[in-house]
């Protein structure tokens, strides 16, 4: 692409949707007109819902990028031997898994965001049959449900059967953060999400290959126990705290007393 375009530096961009609202887009400098890649942690708090608003921005960045060598050589060249990558502030915390642990600021730069680096960088807009991403577990889970298929040369496409608009799967992001809970929770199987639009979990859910979502589905559970969910569920809102619970036994201490003339050793 960059050969025909003379462009110095090219980024393959996908139309943002309601699963791609909280990674990284582009935009213009107003300074000089270059693009940029904004990052949710670049973003204050007070401009998450603008960040966040697909609407008005409109791409995002899949990490296939098109470089001009020779572009990046005077780069590295006049930056004294590196590319000026901006930083990003992240917050985290030491244990990923605890989020009572020490918190932390992880200092990190984007690939990406080399694009303002570039004079006559530009973007060009791809088909999602060129991206497949995978940032968080709702991603993870649509990509392994039949929503998704291989293609003969081994590429993860939508399913037609989509027509062509992925489910939006949100996972309670505290219960969900980390893979290991969601192979737990997927540990009968993955659930078909090819017919559903739109999948909203609260809460320890377990789901298998007999769970099959359809059209717009909220489950919760408030309680600490784990709930399983099978068979069709269709544009239902399910509060599941009060079910019969999947969780670890909790045993309760019993008092007891000998009975009179019992023999020691003896029950």
């Amino acid at each position: 692409p960059t050969s025909k375009t003379n462009a110095s530096f090219m980024m393959e961009c996908c139309e943002r949707t309601e699963n791609d609202k909280k990674g990284g887009h582009l935009a213009i400098r107003n300074s000089d007109k270059h693009l940029i890649l904004r990052e949710s942690a670049m973003c204050a708090d007070e401009d998450e819902p603008a960040f966040q608003d697909i609407t008005k921005h409109r791409f995002f960045n899949t990490n296939n990028l098109w470089i001009r060598l020779d572009k990046l050589q005077e780069i590295v060249d006049k930056s004294g031997g590196f590319i000026p990558l901006p930083m990003i502030m992240n917050n985290k915390t030491v244990d990923p898994k605890d989020d009572s642990s020490q918190k932390v600021v992880q200092l990190e730069t984007a690939m990406g965001a080399a694009i303002e680096c570039f004079d006559g960088a530009s973007a060009v807009i791809v088909p999602r049959t060129r991206f497949a991403p995978v940032k968080k577990c709702n991603d993870l889970l649509l990509l392994r449900s039949d929503a998704y298929i291989i293609t003969d040369d081994f590429r993860p496409v939508l399913n037609p059967a989509c027509n062509g608009v992925a489910p939006v799967i949100a996972l309670d992001s505290k219960k969900y953060k980390m893979v290991g809970a969601l192979e737990e929770a997927t540990a009968e199987g993955i659930p078909s999400l090819v017919e559903c639009k739109r999948l909203t979990v609260k809460g320890k859910i377990r789901m298998g290959r007999s769970t099959r979502f359809v059209g717009d589905v909220s489950i919760t559970n408030k309680s600490d126990e784990a709930k399983y969910v099978s068979g069709k569920i269709e544009d239902a809102e399910m509060d599941v705290s009060d079910a019969v619970g999947l969780g670890a036994l909790k045993p309760t201490a019993v008092p007891t007393a000998p009975i009179d003339g019992q023999k020691p050793g003896t029950s």
